[in-house]
């Protein structure tokens, strides 16, 4: 019988935490960590490769042929959001015009 009552308990203090899990946080502290992160101008080869669908291998090899733009910080390299748009952009425009040779 003590098995039950502790197992009615410990049901009671998990639905508890939940609750007060749930709720809103009220402290500035955690209104601030709430805030959303803005979005990020830089990128590491990894994430602009993904963005665009395609392998690190690869996106080291455009950035090399310069096809995408990238800069150094220290030993980082890193790749502009704007960057990736731009290649986009070049990639579609070749498409329309090798569709309409």
């Amino acid at each position: 019988m003590g098995t039950d009552t502790r197992t009615t308990e410990i049901a009671a203090l998990l639905a508890r935490l939940g609750q007060l899990m749930s709720e809103e946080p009220r402290d500035e502290v955690s209104k601030q960590s709430a805030r959303p992160l803005p979005e990020r101008v830089l990128l590491t080869a990894e994430e602009a490769a993904e963005q665009l669908g395609i392998g690190r291998t690869l996106m080291y090899k455009l950035i090399a042929n310069d096809e995408i733009e990238s800069i150094r910080i220290g030993r980082l390299r890193r790749v502009p959001a704007i960057a990736i748009q731009d290649y986009a952009r070049k990639l579609l425009n070749k498409t329309r015009t090798d569709r309409a040779a």
